[in-house]
């Protein structure tokens, strides 16, 4: 088998502008509900994390990311979250390519929260609070600025010196950046939540009447960022799968078992067309799921041949994963 083109994270960012991701995410998820075969995500515990496996097919190109999930890497310097993607063609089942699958989901889980702002979240949205100072607070800040105009960013994270780096890397962007605080959502149009926080990180009551709300920081029933107030309050609950998020997102499970949310009030993307947001608080909680790993990596696999000057390292076949 010949080696195959390996896209590095830089490589891979610097094919996909976030207006790309975004349209590759939307031209994917008709057809991906329309079919309705979703592969749910395998969990393999292991004594240190726990390694997850997300495979996914469409009509030209099928593939499967393998997640290495470390909670304690972060004491060492070392990243919580590690990937690989595995893509190959769809007709023969031929590897194409691997990519640096923590690169793809930091812009995956990015630019679906932007897609769903962008058909949801009230159009003069300006003002955005972001929990946490991590890879996907950054990445969602510029995602969403890519699809409203917004003019003010708080940052709100357990470390303050990271809080600091973030808002210092932001600064000359002409926006409005600073280290804030949990009440803030107070005056937040849109309020991201991307932390590894296994417990609610504001008090849902402070959030303004028309505040949409992402969470994307956990995939496991025992974590939640949102408290049963944000529920409650909210009347639209979004999800990207009904059936997946009542078996995996941790927010959902943990408030329709408190009460604070009936089943019966999720719609999913199943249902986005005929959906508003405009109308009181919205929530959108996502978990990831496979089809949007295989948007983006498709995404990236036909941005090869024509959008860069690089030549991608390779692979040898001995040391695929």
């Amino acid at each position: 088998m010949r080696a195959l083109p390996y896209v590095d994270s830089a490589l891979l960012t610097d094919l996909l502008s976030w207006p790309t991701a975004i349209a590759a995410l939307g031209r994917a998820l008709a057809p991906a509900y329309a079919e309705g075969g979703f592969t749910e995500r395998s969990n393999v515990p292991l004594d240190n994390g726990e390694l997850l496996l997300m495979p996914a097919a469409g009509s030209e190109t099928v593939g499967v990311k393998i997640v290495g999930v470390a909670p304690r890497n972060p004491e060492q310097g070392l990243p919580r979250i590690q990937a690989l993607y595995t893509l190959f063609d769809a007709r023969t089942l031929a590897p194409l390519a691997v990519l640096d699958g923590t690169a793809l989901t930091t812009i995956r889980t990015a630019g679906q929260s932007a897609f769903v702002v962008r058909e949801l979240a009230p159009e003069k949205a300006r003002r955005l609070v972001v929990f946490g100072a991590g890879p996907q607070a950054e990445a969602h800040i510029e995602a969403v600025r890519a699809v409203r105009t917004i003019d003010t960013v708080r940052i709100v994270g357990r470390r303050p010196e990271r809080v600091a780096a973030l808002c210092e890397r932001l600064g000359g962007s002409g926006v409005d950046v600073r280290a804030g605080e949990r009440t803030d959502v107070a005056s937040a149009d849109i309020v991201v939540c991307a932390t590894t926080s296994t417990t609610p990180v504001f008090d849902g009551g402070d959030l303004a009447d028309h505040a949409f709300v992402v969470a994307v920081g956990s995939h496991t029933p025992d974590a939640r960022e949102l408290d049963g107030s944000v529920f409650s309050r909210a009347s639209l609950v979004l999800v990207e799968h009904r059936h997946t998020a009542l078996q995996e997102a941790g927010d959902i499970m943990q408030a329709v078992e408190d009460g604070a949310l009936a089943p019966a009030r999720l719609r999913d993307f199943g249902d986005l067309a005929g959906l508003r947001g405009d109308e009181g608080i919205s929530v959108y909680k996502s978990v990831g799921m496979g089809w949007q790993d295989l948007a983006i990596a498709q995404a990236v696999w036909e941005s090869l041949p024509t959008r860069t000057s690089k030549a991608p390292t390779t692979v040898p076949p001995a040391e695929l994963p």
